[in-house]
């Protein structure tokens, strides 16, 4: 009884030791994608701007549909850019996460 009580005991630090190192992982992780966020907001709206800008100083229709292509090509681009980015932060969130598990789901998948 002793002895069950003690693989308990070991399983639980166990547990405890894993979540601690996963939580730990986190911050640094959630706080590039935080930063990534706002560069990317910052970046988008100042393009915006230029783009309002250049809109504003044209004379005429085509080159107004040229701006606007231009700025749409490239706002495009700079999103599926960003979500790419941002899907790869987001991958190695959870593998930081999930890192310190590994061992103890090999070890429970082998008995």
């Amino acid at each position: 009884m002793a002895g069950e009580f003690e693989d308990m005991q070991k399983i639980s630090k166990t547990n405890m030791d894993a979540m601690t190192k996963s939580f730990g992982a986190l911050p640094q992780t959630v706080q590039a994608i935080a930063t990534e966020m706002v560069e990317y907001s910052k970046r988008s709206f100042e393009s915006g701007i230029r783009a309002m800008e250049k809109l504003r100083d044209v004379k005429s229709l085509d080159k107004v549909f040229e701006v606007q292509t231009e700025y749409a090509k490239t706002a495009y681009q700079d999103y599926i850019a960003q979500v790419t980015k941002f899907g790869e932060l987001y991958a190695n969130l959870a593998k930081e996460a999930f890192k310190p598990f590994e061992s103890y789901l090999a070890k429970a998948s082998i008995k």
